[in-house]
């Protein structure tokens, strides 16, 4: 009986009991961090004020508690695990950390079975895929988005390479790797990757190792990515060894700026040793909440910490978690665990496994995060698509004697500015390099000015610069025989250069080639790309095929392909006068002086006088006055509209026969005329003559692909001589060859001429390999010369000769023919046919109005021979005009002179 009456109060109990795990008045949150660092001690300090804050808003989680409770990992990723496991012991919705990628790794495969959100501001490496992790949230921008700031600071700044020094650790190797992505998009690169030992493993020695061999390095640019122990010793160190000093530039990532915002004094060494670095932090908008949290951040830390970034980013985490367990209660769901089959019957019973359980609501709990959308400390919160924060920025900070100045912002938005990002969001982005812009920066060593980046490595090597061993056209660049001294314009243009370094430049030459033929140029700038020379000098076209293996200079010569052949001097005739013009071209003209004479003879005959007369004086005024025009010396006037509409059209195609004439004739009679069937490189083409070019140039490729021109078709040639020989025995029709060497070959061969024009844009250059800032420098130490006049004086030096001009006598005039007149020609014809056109009909209706049919004609013959009798003297008519005009046409005229009627 009694056990009957405790039934009903036995099982109110359970249904309290199991209410109450279903809805458990506290909320449990657990973090993982190393307390003992700046980041740690700033987390603690935040997390619990936002803890603190939740929990004075009952509306937040309907009166239920949030517990954060803190597990210090000490650097190790064992604990780091096994405070992880023990709060999934103690059924915790979520867990904020860990603080380092790699224990993030671990902890996320946990997470994944358990669904339980793992969220940190901290393990930010862009490793970490949603995809193979999905309950892992970072809530502050990745790596990558730093990464992008640094690389764009590099391109911005101008400089081609940097040295990365990182800590062998998984955040920070794949946050280099993705460096080195973003700096290849930019034709930039990391020239050499040093690696650190874990912090807090590193040790001065190990970081001394590093830095001495970058030391013997090229590049001055240093990029330092690690924790902030190891950071700090690495600038201490590179104090020691003068690498904080002129010359250098080193870009921290954000562990500097949150050393400098959180501690209060550093050591005077460690101070002096930041001097001039440039570092980021993390930008995070104004606001009134902002200030607020700030204003009172010494109250919440009792000065044990100061004040960074990061202290905003926790307090959001914390809130974010809240606002989603908020949003899991609204939903109806309840805060339940179950146990998993698979950890109870895993095998191995004394590591507890059993008491590990699934959060139920891990799944929508995790929704809710990724669909955050509220205002915090650090601005708006949202999530894109990938599951990185909105609106990735950084404060660009230049560090200076007294702390931090600031000098520009970088967002993912609108790129490097002075003004902060938010005041972009709402217009187009626009990140061309024309708008990047940074304030002026302090560099290491208190300069002002942009250091190059990069200086010759120290250690003792030479430059190794390949010359071409030429044995033709040694005026450009040989080898003094039995020395090993270099010599030649090219030569001497390089030296001139290099003297107008603003750095020395140690080098040595190094002679590319047998000494039996000229080399090939190809394969000199291909060593060049290997690496076997750190440099090419010589007379080195520029040419596309090369460009895509190395850097050239600015050209210091220009040069282009051109067509040589043998010429012969066109001695003057008593005919000579007669060689402007083609003979056909002189029929033409003289045609149209007959028909131009006769079409002006038919619309005057019948109102002019002075084309009237017998048929023989008639014939001679069409003669005289057509010949005439030529001179404008006709002496008759035309009367009529039509007849003067074609004379002047006639007397402007005379004019521009007239002039063209003249000219031809001057140039045939006062310059010595040539005379070659090859007339340019477009009659070489169409020909099948044999051509020759220099082997080793590149005239054969260009021919071959460039032209279509059959390879059987050219013959090599290795020497001035042989040139002369080929062309005078006609073993070839012509030459390919580049200008300046046919400029010196004409100097001393006049028998020869450069034929038509070039027909390439080439210069010759110094090659070097690609993105090396000494093809920049060499480019304006060319351009110096040449404005200087220098760069003419070394060409005056070598290549001018006196015993025959280069230039050669002047091609042969080129005959005129219709081709270039066809046109005046057509239109002074077309307008004669008109004329004709109009003149005609009116003179058939004014016969057929005077002289009507007569109906009763008595033979159809007769009557067409009568007509056309009647017709032609009605045309052949002198037309009468009125008295008074008749009058003043006869005191017009000379005494005694009477023309008669026909």
């Amino acid at each position: 009986m009694n056990l009957v009456l405790l039934l009903p109060i036995f099982n109110l109990f359970v249904g309290v009991l199991s209410k109450e795990a279903l809805n458990p008045s506290v909320v449990n949150v657990g973090a993982i961090f190393s307390f003992s660092t700046i980041t740690g001690k700033v987390a603690e300090v935040a997390m619990k004020a936002a803890e603190n804050d939740v929990n004075s808003d009952p509306s937040i989680l309907g009166g239920r508690k949030l517990s954060i409770s803190l597990h210090d990992s000490n650097f190790s990723s064992f604990l780091g695990i096994i405070g992880a496991l023990q709060f999934m012991e103690t059924d915790t919705v979520a867990i904020i950390g860990p603080q380092s990628s790699t224990m993030a790794h671990v902890l996320s495969h946990l997470a994944n079975e358990l669904h339980v959100p793992l969220l940190s501001f901290t393990a930010l490496d862009p490793g970490l895929s949603p995809l193979q992790f999905p309950f892992f949230v970072q809530t502050a921008p990745n790596d990558e988005f730093q990464m992008i700031a640094i690389a764009q600071m590099v391109s911005y700044f101008g400089w081609a390479e940097v040295i990365a020094v990182f800590t062998d650790d998984g955040q920070y190797r794949n946050g280099i790797i993705a460096l080195d992505n973003e700096l290849a998009q930019r034709r930039c690169r990391i020239s050499y990757k040093a690696v650190l030992p874990p912090d807090p493993t590193a040790t001065s020695s190990d970081v001394r190792r590093e830095l001495t061999k970058i030391q013997m390095m090229e590049s001055r640019v240093i990029v330092l990515h690690t924790f902030s122990t190891s950071g700090l010793l690495v600038f201490e160190v590179a104090k020691s060894l003068g690498m904080t000093g002129k010359g250098y530039v080193w870009i921290a990532s954000t562990w500097l700026s949150t050393v400098l915002d959180s501690t209060s004094s550093l050591k005077p060494e460690t101070a002096n040793s930041i001097q001039g670095a440039l570092t980021l932090r993390p930008h995070t908008p104004d606001s009134e909440r902002k200030m607020d949290f700030i204003s009172r951040w010494n109250q919440l830390s009792n000065g044990s910490v100061g004040f960074n970034p990061y202290g905003l980013y926790a307090y959001d985490t914390v809130w974010m978690i809240a606002r989603a367990v908020k949003s899991l209660l609204d939903q109806g769901a309840n805060i339940s665990f179950s146990n998993d089959a698979r950890l109870t019957d895993a095998g191995g019973m004394d590591l507890n496994l059993s008491s590990l359980s699934i959060f139920d609501g891990g799944n929508q709990l995790l929704k809710n995060i990724v669909e955050t959308n509220m205002t915090g400390l650090t601005g708006p919160v949202r999530f894109n698509q990938d599951r990185s924060l909105i609106n990735p920025s950084y404060n660009v900070i230049n560090v200076v004697k007294t702390g931090c100045r600031q000098i520009g912002f970088w967002s993912n938005y609108s790129g490097l500015s002075i003004v902060p990002p938010e005041t972009f969001y709402g217009k187009k982005p626009n990140r061309s390099s024309s708008n990047q812009h940074l304030d002026h920066v302090v560099w290491p060593g208190g300069g002002m000015i942009r250091p190059r980046g990069w200086v010759f490595p120290n250690n003792g090597r030479e430059l190794r610069i390949g010359v071409p061993n030429r044995v033709s056209f040694r005026d450009f660049v040989s080898i003094v025989n039995g020395t090993d001294k270099v010599q030649g314009y090219c030569i001497d243009v390089f030296r001139a250069a290099i003297k107008l370094m603003p750095y020395a430049v140690p080098y040595r030459f190094v002679p590319f080639g047998d000494g039996h033929r000229n080399p090939s140029y190809y394969k000199l700038v291909s060593q060049v790309e290997s690496g076997v020379f750190d440099g090419a000098v010589g007379d080195i076209a520029t040419v596309t095929d090369r460009t895509r293996m190395v850097d050239f200079t600015q050209p210091y010569i220009e040069s282009g392909l051109v067509v040589v052949a043998p010429v012969k001097r066109i001695s003057l005739s008593p005919w000579s006068f007669a060689r402007p013009f083609t003979p056909f071209m002189w029929a033409v003209t003289a045609a149209f002086f007959l028909v131009v004479g006769s079409v002006v003879w038919v619309l005057e005959h019948r109102i002019n006088d002075e084309f009237r007369g017998p048929p023989s004086q008639q014939i001679v005024t069409i003669l005289t006055f057509s010949f005439s025009t030529m001179f404008f010396a006709h002496r008759e006037n035309t009367v009529s509209t039509l007849g003067r509409l074609v004379l002047i059209i006639w007397l402007f195609v005379v004019l521009i026969i007239n002039s063209s004439y003249t000219a031809s004739l001057t140039s045939i009679l006062t310059v010595q005329q040539l005379s070659s069937p090859i007339k340019g490189i477009d009659s070489l083409v169409s020909s099948t003559e044999p051509i020759g070019y220099q082997g080793g140039t590149f005239a054969k490729n260009y021919l071959i692909e460039e032209l279509n021109i059959p390879k059987s078709r050219l013959i090599p040639l290795g020497s001035p001589e042989e040139y002369a020989e080929a062309l005078e025995k006609r073993t070839v029709a012509a030459i390919v060859d580049e200008r300046p060497y046919v400029d010196l070959f004409l100097s001393d061969h006049c028998e020869f001429s450069v034929r038509g024009q070039e027909f390439t844009k080439r210069g010759w250059g110094f090659a070097f390999p690609r993105d090396s800032q000494l093809a920049i420098d060499m480019s304006t130490a060319i351009l110096a010369l040449s404005e200087s006049g220098e760069l003419q004086k070394i060409r005056d030096k070598w290549l001018s000769r006196s015993a025959c001009s280069s230039e050669g006598p002047e091609d042969e005039s080129e005959e005129l023919d219709l081709k270039s007149f066809w046109g005046l020609f057509l239109i002074c014809g077309i307008a004669c046919i008109l004329a004709l056109l109009v003149y005609f009909p009116l003179i058939f209706f004014q016969f057929s109005r005077h002289c009507p049919k007569e109906p009763d004609s008595t033979s159809r013959d007769r009557s067409y021979s009568a007509r056309l009798r009647t017709c032609l003297s009605f045309v052949d008519k002198k037309v009468e005009k009125s008295q008074s005009s008749s009058k003043r046409k006869r005191e017009s005229m000379p005494q005694g002179y009477h023309k008669e009627n026909v």
